[in-house]
């Protein structure tokens, strides 16, 4: 029997994540990624995240090889073939752009299409489809393979069968979920942006030293890791996108720090350029 179909729009570190997970779990996962330079490096990633896991003993190299084989990228959604399982928009937190993804992937006709979005509202995302019933938002977290939580977001029209649904994919997919109703920055990150802005407000007036703050929270409060090393990890540019979506919906509390804004601009944006607010070498911290 055919494997069922997953489709990952997205090549990016969530959507390769997504699609690491989902070949995994025993899916046939389609990865669309416009960019053939992208899509090769997600499926080297890829391919390098089976060799480490089983070099440290968590899959074999027969399974290592038949998730592998169970994943192709293709350049558009055009190249997918009808009825897919799911379809998961993983694509840059931009409403227009995800609408635009979402508005073609619709016509896919899938059992579930749900959004990868950290923040924007799955009203706002449903409102250009034709059966937002069927929609819904699956969060999940960086890196994907070893974040075990799944965040479902019910939009305001989204069926009791979706929720079902999207609860069973993600015991499939090995996640621990929880579900929260639709609002901008949902849970998780309304509140990990609030104390990721005020860590970055704190070195901008002087406070203390970033890996200072870090410490104060990994140490004082049991966080696993600082919400600066954090911000490093997620990309600065992610947080300034996502705090600008939470200014928009509740105000000039969530207005980025000047900081953060020339930071970006700067291109340091954490670990995926090697400087944030640490300094990275090959995916680690270079003074850890």
């Amino acid at each position: 029997m055919a494997a069922e179909r997953l489709v990952v729009v997205g090549g990016g570190t969530m959507g390769a994540g997504i699609a690491y997970v989902a070949a995994g779990a025993g899916y046939a996962v389609e990865l669309v990624e416009v960019d053939p330079a992208r899509a090769g490096a997600a499926v080297e990633t890829l391919r390098a995240r089976w060799d480490k896991a089983v070099g440290q003993g968590r899959t074999t190299a027969d399974d290592a090889a038949a998730a592998l084989g169970r994943l192709r990228t293709v350049g558009s959604l055009g190249e997918v073939a009808a009825a897919p399982a799911v379809v998961v928009e993983a694509v840059p937190e931009r409403l227009e752009l995800k609408r635009s993804v979402l508005r073609e992937a619709e016509s896919l006709r899938p059992g579930l299409l749900a959004s990868n979005t950290s923040s924007i509202s799955i009203g706002a995302l449903g409102a250009v489809l034709t059966a937002p019933d069927r929609f819904c938002g699956l969060h999940f977290f960086n890196p994907v393979w070893a974040m075990a939580l799944l965040e479902i977001v019910l939009g305001p029209d989204t069926s009791e069968s979706t929720r079902a649904t999207a609860l069973d994919l993600a015991v499939r997919l090995g996640k621990d979920p929880v579900v929260v109703n639709d609002a901008p920055g949902f849970a998780s990150s309304r509140l990990g942006v609030t104390l990721g802005l005020e860590a970055i407000r704190m070195v901008e007036d002087g406070v203390a030293a970033p890996a200072d703050i870090d410490k104060a929270m990994t140490l004082g409060y049991r966080h696993p890791m600082g919400p600066l090393e954090l911000t490093d990890v997620v990309g600065l540019d992610v947080r300034l996108a996502v705090a600008e979506t939470l200014r928009e919906a509740y105000g000039d509390r969530f207005a980025p720090p000047d900081l953060l804004v020339r930071m970006v601009a700067e291109g340091r944006l954490g670990r995926k350029t090697g400087q944030g607010f640490y300094r990275w070498v090959d995916g680690r911290r270079a003074d850890a």
